[in-house]
């Protein structure tokens, strides 16, 4: 460790500083609002905190240099190395002030009486940052409120810094120093300096900061939790006000910097009779040559030209330039690159069968994996012991839950507070990377289950389930297909919930933050028996223990899961009949008892929402519902006249709900059809529309989640619509869609599916993410636009969950998206 260094000399007059001025090239404030120079942005407050994860490593001051987000969070934060759910600010506005030439943010923290403002200023190739407090800070704050500026760790992994003269490496593992207060709080790496340099090594990230106040520390937040950054941090000193902290940054400028073009595709390949449009991603400073090559692999390894074609402009897309090299014209089988640019891309296959295996590891290995209350090994490998078999216990009223979970005043539960609630330690999925099951989701991957056999078969089988064993075997056939029983396995869950409550529930998760950021084994989060309070903390008897870790269930019945759960379960007892003809048709009468029930519970106070922030039209849901019982009941008249009278509903939000609307067309008739038409005709010119603004031809989401599963959906529900109204629709919108997913994205060229296509996102959100690995055939959200105009998807870093986390819908929207681009090119 590195304390208490001479501040006799600054990097202000050092060689490195000097690297600086000859280099530079001057920041200045954009039209958007950040400061741009030639390789460097600097983003202030364009992203707020998070409402319910606070703390997403996407807010405060950011940096991106040299095409690498480095630096996020720069902020006034209560301490050195703030975790997820710790305090962040409140944002309360933003300005530029054109006469100081800065951006000024106004911000507080309420709950200690501490307000601020935020004062950026370009000076030559770097900024000024400076703190100004409306007062001095409350005597409580003294020595711990503090600015702090995170910088990702995967960019200085293995590289030093200098604070002042003295040297420092950036440790790969988190090892300390630790406080020995019984604190457990992370001492600094370095402190005592009033300059910093990080990496002097390498130019890409190097960035030096001076303190014309306080000292410098750097401190290493991943000794408090894995996925904590660097953090340099001033303290702000009591009494001060104005310029209570002042920094000049200065990131390394290199010369004439351009940012290498990316070219993107579809890293499966492409199958010999579909178009192939790669898209070409270019810093608007590079010289972009006119011409793109295909090559074609031989078996001695020589790549031979096949195709120099014209590449054509598309225009400007948020900050970068793009083209498109259209080579739909090879058809021959073989592995081809494509040269662009002074670069080759990895190879790629045109092949009949380029996509027979795009999908099935999304359901033998992603799924299976995420099972809740089994036992899942692969081979060697045990992805985890029998998850909580303590499940669940009645969760309190009148909480948010920090996963946002919400409890109302009324359980609509039997069961008092914190009791033990039989019957809920079976089936489901655990939702995403944090052990919990989200009733919504786990609804959702049933009904696409069910919609992917009934459409497109499913034949898969490489899995063994044995439930009453609750033991899985991943690449162990079994003789029943795996779409069936996982199928069975999300609907035991659901049927659970209905026996006990009546209605579905929000979902079941970890009552305290230690147990929900629980990384590992499932079945270490909980101690797996259930919690008797007659019991002594440690003590255990039987399948008893005073230990007050099961998980808790969140009762409140809305209607809008009541309602996801009527189109699993409906949709599953027609996928059951044959294996299962008494799960199948328990699941048909429970569906249509809570089918009934909203009748009478719709009205203009409805709650809409799922329990967790979500909200749909619930005419929607009902809609979606109606139509799996309609299914399910060869066209019941119930449902057929229930569904005639929400077609102004349907029409209205059509884009949502065209997949499950075409499915009834069967079973409601020729007028029905032609009603749709309209619809259809209205969706296709919209999504025409919407292919006019990025170059990818799909919808890209701009909030605070990526959205690779909308683009899922988007490709599936068009291909739904191609099928009713071939004439109408064409299947290029489905086609661009498994492209996008892929490969062919902004940011990279990745495939978004773990394993599946040459390169792919192999470090992903899940529940192995502390290890920098990845869970085959799982979808990751994607890439994510830092405000205003970044494209991000981080390679090395698994903690943005916003880009990097797996989910179980998700990927189920994936199996469909696939399955329907497979059709699609069979035609």
């Amino acid at each position: 460790m590195l304390k208490k260094v001479s501040a006799a000399l600054l990097v202000a007059t050092s060689p490195i500083a000097a690297v600086h001025a000859a280099n530079g090239s001057d920041l200045s404030i954009s039209p958007a609002g950040t400061l741009e120079g030639r390789g460097v942005s600097v983003v202030v407050d364009q992203n707020p905190w998070s409402p319910i994860f606070f703390d997403e490593k996407n807010g405060g001051i950011q940096i991106v240099l040299h095409d690498q987000r480095i630096a996020a969070d720069g902020d006034v934060r209560l301490n050195p190395t703030p975790e997820q759910w710790d305090p962040v600010p409140n944002f309360i506005d933003r300005t530029i002030d054109k006469t100081a030439n800065q951006i000024v943010v106004r911000a507080d923290y309420k709950a200690v009486d501490l307000s601020y403002h935020i004062r950026v200023t370009p000076e030559g190739d770097g900024f000024r940052i400076a703190v100004d407090l409306d007062k001095p800070l409350p005597s409580a704050l003294a020595g711990k409120a503090g600015f702090n500026l995170d910088f990702i760790p995967t960019a200085y992994f293995g590289k030093t810094f200098y604070l002042d003269n003295a040297p420092g490496l950036f440790p790969r593992d988190a090892d300390g120093p630790m406080q020995r207060d019984g604190s457990g709080d992370p001492q600094p790496l370095a402190s005592g300096g009033h300059a910093i340099t990080l990496s002097p090594e390498d130019p890409d990230t190097r960035i030096t900061i001076t303190s014309d106040k306080g000292p410098l520390a750097l401190y290493d937040a991943r000794n408090r939790a894995q996925n904590g950054w660097f953090v340099v941090r001033s303290l702000i000193a009591a009494g001060a006000s104005k310029d209570a902290v002042v920094w000049h940054v200065r990131p390394n400028i290199i010369a004439n910097w351009v940012r290498k073009p990316v070219v993107s595709y579809n890293q499966a390949g492409y199958t010999p009779g579909r178009s192939k449009v790669a898209v070409i991603e270019m810093d608007p400073n590079f010289q972009a040559p006119g011409e793109a090559t295909l090559l074609k692999l031989t078996p001695g390894g020589q790549p031979k030209p096949v195709l120099t074609a014209s590449t054509n402009p598309w225009g400007k897309w948020l900050r970068y330039r793009y083209a498109t090299f259209d080579f739909s014209s090879v058809r021959d089988p073989g592995l081809y690159e494509i040269s662009y640019g002074g670069q080759t891309t990895a190879p790629f296959r045109i092949s009949p069968d380029a996509y027979d295996h795009i999908w099935q590891a999304s359901l033998d290995t992603y799924l299976a994996e995420q099972m809740d209350h089994m036992r899942v090994r692969e081979q060697y490998r045990i992805w985890q012991g029998t998850s909580h078999l303590d499940d669940a216990r009645q969760a309190p009223p009148n909480i948010t839950h920090f996963d946002g979970y919400h409890m109302g005043s009324e359980l609509d539960s039997p069961f008092k507070p914190g009791e033990h609630i039989p019957g809920l330690d079976v089936g489901g999925w655990q939702d995403a990377g944090d052990y919990d099951i989200q009733t919504p989701s786990n609804s959702a991957v049933v009904r696409d289950l069910v919609w992917g056999k009934e459409l497109f078969g499913l034949d898969w089988d490489e899995t063994s389930v044995d439930e009453a064993a609750r033991h899985v075997q991943i690449r162990k056939p079994d003789g029943v297909q795996d779409s069936i029983q996982q199928i069975r396995h999300g609907t035991l869950q659901l049927l659970a919930q209905y026996k006990v409550f009546g209605h579905a529930i929000v979902g079941i998760v970890s009552p305290t933050l230690k147990q929900y950021t629980h990384l590992g084994d499932a079945a270490s989060q909980t101690d797996g028996r259930i919690y008797d309070p007659k019991l002594g903390k440690n003590e255990t008897k039987g399948d008893y223990s005073g230990k007050p870790d099961d998980r808790w269930a969140f009762t409140t019945d809305y209607p809008a899961n009541d309602l996801a759960m009527v189109g699993a379960l409906a949709s599953a007892s027609r996928a059951l009949k044959a294996t299962d003809p008494q799960m199948a048709s328990e699941a048909l009468s429970a569906a249509k008892d809570l089918w009934q029930a909203q009748r009478d519970k719709f009205g203009p106070n409805a709650d809409s929402s799922d329990g967790r922030g979500s909200r749909e039209p619930l005419e929607l849901a009902d809609a979606s519902a109606t139509i799996e019982l309609l299914i399910a009941t060869d066209g019941n008249a119930v449902y057929k006249a229930r569904l005639e009278k929400l077609m102004a509903q349907i029409g209205q939000h059509f884009e949502w709900i065209s997949g499950p609307a075409v499915r009834a067309i069967p079973f409601m008739g020729p007028a029905y059809k032609q009603q749709l038409v309209p619809l259809v005709e209205a969706l296709k010119q919209k999504a025409d529309e919407q292919a006019t603004k990025n170059p990818f031809g799909v919808p890209i989401a701009d909030g605070s989640w990526a959205g690779s599963h909308q683009v899922a959906m988007f490709g599936f529900n068009m291909y739904m619509l191609h099928r009713a109204f071939p004439k109408l629709v064409d299947t290029h919108y489905t086609l661009d869609a498994i492209d996008y997913l892929l490969g062919r994205h902004p940011a990279n060229n990745l495939s978004l599916v773990s394993t599946v296509g040459t390169q792919s996102k192999l470090i992903g959100y899940g529940h192995n993410r502390a290890d920098y690995s990845f869970v085959a055939g799982g979808l990751v959200p994607g890439v994510l636009i830092i405000k205003p105009d970044f494209p991000e998807l981080k390679t090395d870093w698994p903690f943005l969950w916003f880009e990097n986390e797996y989910t179980v819908s998700t990927t189920s929207a994936y199996i469909l998206a696939a399955n329907a681009a497979i059709a699609a090119t069979r035609q």
